[in-house]
């Protein structure tokens, strides 16, 4: 298990998703599961990294998503990768449907948890592309804010060493 925090167990997180799209909206769905896969879950076998959702005749799907096989499993194992159906309310998947129509926008899984219930959830985020440009920016962003950093800690630490040397 990765994290907990308000009672909510992260079981997986899809970083790469923050770093290639721009997360507009997050839903929280459930998710169809048997019962070796939530031990495995337990567990903290999941991986999220190619996983995708998806409409197949007015119902959702998350494929790709890996889940590791439970070490206990013995014949009545899982298999690791296929669809799996994605529980939401019918308003909401058809408001769903109507904005992932629209050109450029994907839904992507961004994690998988144990809410305070101890059920599984999966969180989703509609999310549009980003472009190198885009990601390119949040690099030297990312830097810039770095090198400030490094720089405020060392007038922190010259300050401190001058401060010692007149003390004495």
């Amino acid at each position: 298990m990765k994290k907990e925090h308000d009672h909510i167990t992260i079981v997986a997180e899809n970083r790469k998703a923050r770093q290639r799209y721009h997360v507009e909206e997050h839903y929280e769905t459930g998710i169809v599961l048997t019962g070796s896969e939530i031990k495995s879950l337990r567990q903290g076998s999941c991986q999220l990294m190619d996983a995708y959702a998806h409409f197949h005749r007015g119902e959702l799907f998350l494929g790709h998503m890996h889940i590791g096989a439970y070490t206990h499993g013995g014949y009545a194992n899982h298999t690791p990768v296929y669809d799996r159906k994605l529980l939401m309310h019918k308003n909401e998947l058809k408001k769903l449907a109507i904005q992932l129509d629209r050109r450029g926008y994907t839904l992507v899984p961004l994690s998988v948890y144990f809410n305070q219930a101890g059920k599984v959830k999966v969180r989703l985020g509609l999310c549009a592309g980003k472009t190198t440009i885009d990601r390119r920016e949040e690099i030297k962003e990312r830097d810039a804010q770095r090198d400030m950093e490094q720089i405020h800690k060392r007038r922190i630490q010259t300050q401190t060493k001058e401060h010692r040397g007149n003390s004495k």
